[in-house]
């Protein structure tokens, strides 16, 4: 895909769903739980980004559009003509660009705690993305862990029994450097969909936990203000990894969006 070899893995059968994952993930981040439940229904195929996991590495910089077009090129090597695609947090912004660039390759949208930039979005507060950067470059392995997975789901999930060490064994295997974490990081900060929104004809729903304070909330007010007739659930209490908090609803949340629009299409 534009020069680039993209890893990806599948499981179940039916319409195909692309999953967008987000910053320093890969496609194991999505966990199985979500995964097991969508796939009941789909064919859902998930994939490392350029520089992630077992994806061609890069040096140079690269934007959100050029990832759309990674994007856009994944489903040209499968062979599909269109599918629902479910994007998070800088997944989101690559969402939103592929919808934009080739809105028919997309049935569906999914804008799961995502950024669109211009007025009244807001980035990672920088005292979260100091303490992120301190502790991936800390050379400490367990503190880096950590500090990812405190500041990306809600304290009441944090402290939850059990809950961190399924997370930590999926970190742990799908590593992504600070090299690339950092161009991720400065082609996310040059987004901004923010005047185009308006042009996505595709059915949108925006999710988004109350808790997040890795990309606020508001974020996903203004994407589903500006997108004609999407659709905005926000789940009380949960943080930026809705979907890892909440697998079982997020799952559903998508399968029941799929289907809505078929009814009404």
């Amino acid at each position: 895909m534009n020069g680039f070899e993209l890893h990806y893995a599948e499981r179940g059968e039916g319409e195909p769903v692309l999953l967008i994952m987000g910053l320093a993930g890969t496609h194991l981040s999505w966990g199985g739980p979500f995964l097991d439940v969508l796939a009941a229904d789909f064919r859902v195929i998930a994939y490392d980004h350029r520089g992630v996991g077992r994806s061609s590495r890069v040096s140079e910089e690269f934007t959100i559009v050029d990832l759309a077009e990674d994007a856009a090129g994944l489903l040209d090597a499968l062979d599909i003509d269109s599918a629902h695609v479910v994007g998070i947090s800088l997944g989101g912004m690559v969402a939103q660009e592929l919808v934009l660039r080739h809105p028919e390759r997309v049935r569906t949208l999914v804008l799961g705690c995502s950024y669109a930039g211009g007025e009244g979005s807001a980035l990672t507060p920088p005292e979260n993305l100091q303490r992120l950067g301190e502790a991936w470059q800390s050379g400490d392995r367990e503190r880096a862990l950590r500090t990812n997975w405190e500041i990306n789901v809600s304290p009441e999930f944090a402290a939850k029994p059990g809950a961190y060490e399924p997370w930590r064994e999926m970190a742990l295997a799908g590593r992504v450097s600070v090299s690339v974490i950092a161009l991720q990081l400065r082609a996310g900060a040059g987004h901004d969909t923010s005047g185009r929104l308006d042009r996505i004809a595709a059915p949108t729903l925006v999710v988004h936990g109350t808790a997040d304070v890795m990309l606020p909330p508001q974020n996903s007010r203004v994407i589903a203000d500006r997108i004609p007739g999407a659709r905005l659930v926000e789940l009380e209490g949960v943080g930026h990894l809705f979907w890892w908090e909440q697998p079982q609803r997020s799952a559903e949340l998508v399968r029941d969006h799929v289907r809505a629009a078929a009814t009404a299409g």
